[in-house]
């Protein structure tokens, strides 16, 4: 029996100002649970007819996985009859990938990278083996590769040979992308000296010179590269079309990606990379018409949800299956085909 799809229950009353929210996503080790200002969101705008809530797994209280959900939970919940969202915070894509499949939660926030991995058996997941009680719904917005450096010496990734630089925590996302990049400039970790930092940490080293370049993964811009920017001179390290082909042949989930000039202080030109996509996932045992009815209302409303959170102005029809390679919920599959999008 499901934990996560439950009766409705008695809500908490009053509205969340989660529209606030502000931040990047996280691997962060907030703690699972329905989070009071989620589930006060969600009980604010319920619906008479509703009879269900659907429990949306999101990140850290203080990143844009938590934010997004709380404007979906306040922009969808008044529209939704079958069931409403409830949002709680979590330890971001690979927890949610492991509340969905223990029932905690009925949807999640992960990247399209950690979802491959987890559908595949891979990289975070080798040691666990495969994931198949999930399917996708829809690509939010892009999470982009950054490879941040303030020495002017080092203009490409191969540039990074000998140098130490920071691939994000031990085990995240971050470190897998990290290693997947150098290995498409036929480099491996053997080849830098490695530092596992968060992005706040990497961004102080970078400014104090304790280490040569970072990778940061996550919406643009990214709080703690606009923070390092604002007093001193930074370089993004470009990819090349050759080497970002390299990379995409063996792992599809990767998009071309420009950060655009002016996204950070100081940097005055387009800086091509590569990058995931947050992407919202859903068990496969929640209903077809639940999730056809919450994909409905997902692109019916953009304008209101891309109001309420500026990543989901990215939310868009012709970028829904953009480097997701795992299959999509019926409920999905069905509202795209009826907008005569072929979805695998």
């Amino acid at each position: 029996m499901r934990k996560g799809m439950r009766s409705w229950g008695a809500v908490l009353a009053g509205a969340a100002a989660l529209l606030s929210l502000t931040g990047c996503s996280t691997a962060g080790t907030a703690a699972a649970g329905t989070s009071a200002a989620g589930a006060s969101a969600a009980g604010a705008a319920a619906v008479s007819g509703s009879g269900a809530e659907l429990v949306l797994g999101t990140g850290g209280t203080t990143g844009t996985y938590y934010a997004v959900g709380g404007v979906m939970a306040a922009v969808l919940n008044p529209v939704l009859q079958r069931a409403q969202l409830t949002v709680t915070s979590t330890g971001a894509s690979k927890a949610n990938i492991q509340l969905v499949d223990d029932g905690e939660a009925d949807l999640a926030t992960v990247q399209n990278d950690v979802m491959y991995y987890a559908y595949s058996g891979t990289d975070l997941f080798s040691e666990e083996g495969k994931y198949e009680s999930f399917s996708a719904i829809a690509g939010l917005y892009d999470e982009t590769v950054q490879i941040i450096t303030c020495d002017s010496g080092i203009a490409s990734v191969a540039d990074l040979k000998g140098r130490t630089v920071s691939v994000g925590d031990a085990g995240s996302g971050v470190e897998f992308n990290a290693k997947q990049i150098l290995e498409a400039y036929d480099m491996s970790f053997d080849d830098i000296k490695v530092v596992n930092a968060s992005f706040g940490d990497s961004a102080d080293s970078l400014k104090d010179g304790k280490i040569d370049a970072a990778f940061v993964v996550a919406g643009t811009p990214t709080t703690a590269v606009v923070d390092l920017a604002a007093g001193k001179a930074i370089r993004l390290v470009q990819l090349d079309s050759d080497h970002i082909a390299k990379l995409q042949d063996k792992y599809s989930f990767y998009t071309e990606t420009t950060i655009p000039t002016g996204t950070y202080k100081g940097v005055d030109a387009d800086a091509t990379t590569v990058s995931v996509r947050a992407t919202l996932i859903a068990g496969n045992q929640v209903p077809e018409e639940t999730v056809y009815e919450l994909t409905k209302a997902m692109f019916e409303k953009q304008a209101e949800l891309a109001a309420g959170h500026a990543k989901l102005e990215s939310l868009k029809l012709e970028d829904a299956a953009k480097g997701i390679s795992v299959p999509f919920h019926a409920g999905a599959k069905k509202y795209y085909a009826e907008k005569g999008i072929t979805v695998d």
